[in-house]
């Protein structure tokens, strides 16, 4: 069996010292700050950008760089190694399509004996991290690279997103919901939760007045969908932008509730945070399909 190695963008939100551990690979996303551009995981510290946001700043997404891309696949297969890339959802960026474009094209040009698979996560943030950390588990326990591809797309629509945010201006700003919803939703303190679909793309999933309500309807959401999906739980994740004390009362009711221990929390990084902005948080973990 040849070498492989597992690659993924910083869209996957897995920290830093995750990364370095596990010897993973990582393609940057971008963001933009006015006529600045930084990469997803260097720029200003996510408490900072989510100020900016605060403040009424707008940064702006961009996809992977196609260049960037290529000069790291090369660096892998110069090595004799092939290629297992888990990728941010296909539906909410055009990153997937970027990185298999430059898969074909260094097949065609230069390593025709190359393998190079790409697993669409159809998953954001540490949900994408939850996929990349079982790839690796499997990678460690021996398996080939097809048959750890093969699991993750079995198992990609098992993996359960929702989150909440905490402004509704920060969605109305972005065009996501009107000025007068913003404004109804602000006077009546209510704060929409949103779920990840199965084909990776963001859906409503209504409005809970308050806060701590809104919280609370994620650790339910996860209730609901994770018997008989246990098992795969040995790590869950929360994410959130710059509101760590809401994502720890998050995590201790998962532990609370479920006996779960192990439970990585992590900054939804900027180049993410551009669409979800300040206060977003979110539960990720296997269960029934979405």
């Amino acid at each position: 069996m040849r070498a492989y190695q597992i690659v993924t963008d910083t869209n996957s939100d897995l920290p830093q010292s995750y990364v370095k551990e596990h010897g993973l690979v990582q393609i940057p996303q971008y963001y933009s700050i006015g006529d600045a551009v930084y990469e997803g995981s260097a720029g200003p510290a996510p408490a900072e950008f989510y100020r900016l946001m605060r403040e009424g700043t707008m940064p702006q997404s961009q996809a992977v760089n196609p260049a960037v891309a290529e000069e790291k696949f090369r660096a892998i297969l110069d090595a004799g190694k092939d290629i297992l890339y888990v990728s941010f959802s296909s539906a909410l960026s055009g990153s997937c399509d970027i990185v298999r474009m430059v898969a074909k094209q260094l097949k065609e040009e230069a390593y025709p004996d190359a393998v190079i698979e790409i697993v669409d996560s159809l998953c954001v943030s540490l949900g994408e991290g939850l996929l990349v950390n079982k790839a690796l588990q499997m990678q460690e326990a021996g398996k080939s690279l097809e048959e750890v591809k093969a699991w993750l797309e079995e198992h990609a629509a098992h993996l359960c997103v929702k989150f909440t945010v905490d402004d509704l201006f920060h969605l109305q700003r972005g065009g996501r919901v009107s000025k007068a919803t913003a404004v109804v939703g602000s006077v009546l303190n209510l704060k929409p939760v949103l779920k990840l679909t199965a084909e990776g793309k963001l859906e409503a999933a209504g409005t809970v007045r308050g806060r701590k309500k809104s919280l609370l309807a994620l650790v339910d959401y996860m209730a609901e969908k994770m018997p008989g999906y246990e098992a795969l739980n040995d790590m869950v994740a929360v994410v959130h932008g710059d509101c760590l004390a809401d994502a720890q009362f998050v995590a201790e009711q998962v532990t609370k509730r479920f006996g779960i221990q192990n439970i990585m929390i992590g900054d939804v990084n900027p180049s993410i945070g551009v669409h979800s902005g300040p206060g977003a948080l979110g539960l990720l973990f296997f269960g029934k399909e979405r």
